[in-house]
């Protein structure tokens, strides 16, 4: 850890340096970063799903899916901790499917100003490779909430679907 911390700290001298030479990054690094911050958080909501479908394949009384070694010491401490990784799992899906909306936001702009005569980049494959990614991610976090509808209760489901339908229904539109 304490490398880590080192080359973090070196990395962020770095980066101040070039930022006080040139004032600016290039743009490369602003999208190659936005693309790591895409691809961090869809492999959290893929883990959280794996999370999800681990917890409610355990039996009452066993560990909770973060770590089945342990046995819980209260029956049904699992199902009592499912709503809230779905909870959790709902927090990131509309965190990821705003990055998605934005990078959609900025390839709009690019767009318009290609009307200008600015350099536009027309290719949409990333674009919808991304946007392909999470409505998977999506279909798999949607089928575990229904499959535990029972575990989440009647005043917690609904309110879930309607964030399922809020995040696709924006994406579409966008």
């Amino acid at each position: 850890l304490r490398l880590v911390a080192v080359l973090r700290a070196v990395l962020e001298a770095e980066k101040a340096a070039v930022l006080k030479r040139d004032h600016h990054l290039p743009l490369s690094f602003h999208r190659r970063q936005e693309e790591l911050k895409f691809s961090v958080g869809l492999q959290r909501l893929q883990h959280r799903v794996r999370e999800i479908q681990a917890l409610r394949d355990s039996p009452v009384g066993e560990g909770t899916g973060r770590d089945s070694a342990k046995q819980s010491p209260v029956p049904g401490t699992a199902h009592q901790e499912l709503p809230t990784l779905i909870l959790e799992a709902v927090k990131e899906l509309e965190a990821v499917k705003q990055q998605v909306l934005k990078r959609i936001q900025i390839w709009k702009r690019q767009q318009q100003l290609a009307g200008n005569g600015a350099v536009f980049e027309e290719n949409l494959a990333p674009l919808q490779k991304r946007c392909e990614d999470l409505v998977e991610v999506y279909f798999q976090l949607q089928q575990q909430v229904m499959a535990a509808s029972t575990e989440l209760g009647p005043e917690l489901l609904p309110r879930l679907l309607e964030r399922f339908n809020e995040v696709l229904s924006s994406l579409v539109k966008r």
